[in-house]
Order: structure tokens, then sequence, then C-alpha cells
């Protein structure tokens, strides 16, 4: 089918309105889920748990930054023959990249953004509880030490990342793949175990 054709293009198009407004729904949600969520956690927690729990949410939008970016960076050829010797996790790899676009959107755009809204979010609340507990003749100091020492983690953090995932993106990828191949594969242990019984 011809790039040209009418009918071709307005498939497309359709499949990419499809995508997009598919993305925005589960974004809201997503996002909303877990900024609720964090919240509530943190409100309980005491300072200590509040900087783990953010420290984790950073961590979360680094390690998603990096397999976007690998999976936008990786060549396909090495998992052509992994595949091949049916090496687990080979084909997931290459599923992956073929589908780089919409890997890198949700791990770039979708998820690391999302950590970032609710990064932002435990940091303020970090910096009310400090507040809370101690006192300061200037609190707007503690907010913004707070929001620059979130922006420094995800921004070092991501940058330290890209250099890893252009280095390693053969790796990174095959391992997510990996991963997903045995997520795949749990339901079929599950029903060994039934079928011993």
């Amino acid at each position: 089918m011809s790039k040209s054709d009418p009918a071709a293009i307005k498939k497309e198009r359709n499949k990419t309105i499809r995508w997009v407004v598919t993305i925005f729904l589960v974004t809201i949600v997503i996002s909303g889920t877990i900024s609720f969520i964090s919240d509530e956690v943190m409100a309980k927690s005491g300072i200590v748990t509040a900087f783990l729990i953010l420290l984790a949410i950073i961590l979360v939008g680094i390690i998603f930054d990096i397999i976007g970016m690998a999976v936008a960076t990786a060549d396909e050829k090495p998992f052509h023959s992994m595949a091949a010797r049916k090496v687990p996790g080979a084909q997931a790899s290459i599923r992956l990249l073929r589908n780089a676009e919409r890997v890198s959107s949700i791990c770039n755009d979708v998820v690391g953004d999302i950590c970032g809204v609710v990064s932002g979010s435990a940091s303020a609340t970090i910096a009310a509880q400090i507040l809370r507990s101690m006192d300061f003749g200037w609190p707007q100091i503690i907010s913004l030490l707070m929001s620059a020492l979130c922006a420094g983690l995800t921004v070092g953090g991501k940058a330290i990342g890209k250099t890893f995932a252009v280095n390693s993106a053969t790796e990174i990828v095959h391992t997510v793949g990996k991963l997903i191949y045995w997520l795949n594969h749990v339901p079929d242990l599950f029903r060994k175990k039934k079928t011993k019984k």
C-alpha cells in the first residue's frame, strides 16, 4: 500500500489520534492515582520515610528514562541472532525496538513526567513537614531548597542515565526483554504447579 494512498494516510492519522487520546487518559488516571497515594502515605510518614519515598519516585523516573533512551538508540540486529538461538527475552526486545517511538513516549514522557509532577508534590510535602517540626525565620528557603534538591537529583540522575543508556543500549533492552519474557511465563509456572498437584 502506497504512502500517498488517502485511505492509508487516514488510517495512520486515526491510529495516531487514538494513541494520543489513550496516552492522555492513561496519564491522567495514573498521575492522579499515584499523586493521591503518595500524598496520603507521605502525610502519615516521618521526614526520613518521606525522603526515601521521594528518592524512590525520582529513581523510578530515572530508570524509565534510561529504558526509553536505550530503546530509542539500540540496534535491532544483535537480537535477531539471539532470537535464532532462542535466547529468552530476544523476541520481546525486538518488539520493544519495533515500537521504539511508543515505548520511548511511555517511558520518557508518561512515566518521566508523572514522576516529575509527583516528586515536586512530594518535595512540597516534605518542606511542610520540616516547617511543622522546626522553627525557621524564613520558611521559603526550605521550599526552595527542597525544590532545588529534587530538580538536581532528577536532572543529574537523568544525565548520568542517558550516558549509560547510550553506551549499554543492547544490554538494557535485553534486560527489559528478559523481564517481559519472565513476566509472560509466570502464569505457565502456576499452571505447572497445579498440574503436578
